[in-house]
């Protein structure tokens, strides 16, 4: 079990500087996928897509506020005891958020919509396996990644349909 440091004690403590460093992190990755992607973007509003995808105004939002999640999440983590657990949780965060840059550079810049189906499906994998791998260290931080679970099972769906439209 790990002890939650709140409030004052946060403060005190330093612990702020870790939660604000990974959620900046986790930002900073999405921002520079959406820089390198912007071209691709383009290129794929002329791509036939799913009646439910979203406008693409919903994208940039949707995942700020995961990016959050997963980078306040992570450093629930990091700041728990040393373990194999954590270390293991934190292993996983990196290559997921590897595979998570690389996927749109693979679909937007790229428009290789079935590998990057296929990849999505790796992704999945690494993001689940994180949950239960930060449920064994932090039951809190686990939680905090279902949205980004959810939103990557919906954006494989969006990957498949983009896929089997446009082949």
């Amino acid at each position: 079990m790990r002890t939650i440091i709140m409030g004052d004690e946060m403060m005190k403590n330093g612990a702020w500087k870790t939660y604000v460093l990974f959620i900046a992190l986790t930002e900073a990755v999405g921002a520079l996928a959406g820089w390198l992607t912007r071209n691709g973007v383009e290129a794929y509003n002329g791509v036939l897509k799913s009646a439910l995808t979203p406008p693409n105004m919903v994208f940039p939002i949707v995942w700020a506020i995961l990016f959050a999640l997963l980078g306040f999440g992570t450093a629930r983590i990091w700041l728990a005891a040393p373990s194999p657990e954590r270390w293991r949780g934190l292993l996983i965060f990196w290559v997921q958020l590897g595979f998570n840059f690389a996927w749109s550079l693979l679909f937007f810049n790229l428009q290789a919509f079935g590998f990057a189906f296929l990849w999505l499906i790796i992704l999945w994998v690494l993001i689940l396996l994180m949950i239960m791998s930060y449920h064994r260290v932090d039951k809190t931080a686990a939680w905090l990644q279902l949205p980004y679970l959810i939103w990557v099972t919906f954006a494989g769906y969006l990957n498949c349909v983009t896929w089997l439209l446009n082949r």
